[in-house]
């Protein structure tokens, strides 16, 4: 699926509530959020689902083409999804646990939505693979208390991980405008820490939104500082992104205003982050 395309897809689907038009006309949709099994960046797919209960099921046809779509790929590597779909007249975003189907099961569900959607079984006739079918288990925290002390574990792991690297980076910055490595080494270096370093941060926001759902459901005492924190999310996107756009040519960037940028993400950074963990922790621990 075109890149071009997928953005139109989703951008419709958060226009309309999760309802889109086209080859997607009346079928029910969600977008899954994955990080990339070979290159942690993030990744977004609609994908047609069917509901099961507490779950969701969705299908890896890639319109019978013969290999499995790479957001499968992605989901075996990391069974960690973040979940867009259509409520009401909104979007709700939520954490899901992925895991694939097998023998009868996976069988019995795929005839289901062959039957109710004809083009799933032209897909698997069109294909010597059998098309994979994945559940997605919403997260409920309240459920497991020690995923609650996981969840705070990690995230203070990812936040002091993150801190390490954007260290890195601005050191980085410093020695090319410095002078002190050649350039073009650097340089090279510098984008490819500076775009490793952006991803791991979008992936861990994308993955902090999903798992606010639950937040708010089992602490609803929390849901001002959640407001917050996503707020704070769609502020370090386009800074992020400002970032990116500055360091595409470094031979002809400004020095100061790439530091001045840096300087402006990190402190925002170490803000958001004691913030986050100053009034998540409590209530996870």
């Amino acid at each position: 699926m075109a890149a071009s395309f997928n953005q139109q897809v989703i951008e419709e689907f958060r226009a309309n509530a999760g309802r889109v038009g086209g080859m997607f006309e009346g079928a029910p949709l969600v977008l899954l959020h994955t990080a990339g099994a070979k290159t942690g960046r993030p990744r977004t797919n609609p994908a047609v689902y069917l509901a099961d209960g507490d779950r969701i099921l969705v299908f890896a046809s890639n319109a019978g083409q013969p290999k499995n779509p790479d957001w499968y790929a992605n989901l075996l590597a990391d069974p960690r999804v973040t979940v867009e779909i259509g409520v009401d007249d909104g979007v709700e975003t939520y954490a899901a646990d992925a895991v694939p189907l097998e023998g009868e099961e996976r069988d019995r569900f795929f005839r289901l939505q062959a039957e109710r959607d004809p083009a799933f079984a032209a897909y698997q006739a069109g294909t010597t693979r059998t098309i994979p079918v994945i559940a997605l288990k919403r997260l409920d925290l309240a459920a497991d208390p020690a995923r609650n002390r996981a969840i705070g574990e990690y995230l203070v792991r990812v936040h002091d991980e993150l801190r390490g690297e954007l260290a890195t980076v601005r050191k980085e910055v410093d020695d090319f405008f410095g002078g002190q490595v050649a350039e073009v080494r650097l340089g090279k270096r510098l984008s490819t820490h500076c775009l490793a370093f952006c991803d791991a941060l979008r992936v861990h926001h994308t993955r902090e939104d999903g798992v606010f759902t639950e937040f708010e459901k089992q602490f609803p005492e929390l849901r001002p500082a959640l407001d917050r924190l996503r707020r704070e999310h769609h502020v370090v996107a386009g800074t992020l992104t400002e970032l990116q756009a500055l360091l595409a040519d470094l031979g002809v960037a400004d020095g100061d205003r790439v530091r001045e940028e840096l300087e402006r993400l990190a402190s925002g950074l170490e803000e958001h982050f004691a913030y986050e963990e100053e009034q998540l922790l409590p209530a996870l621990r």
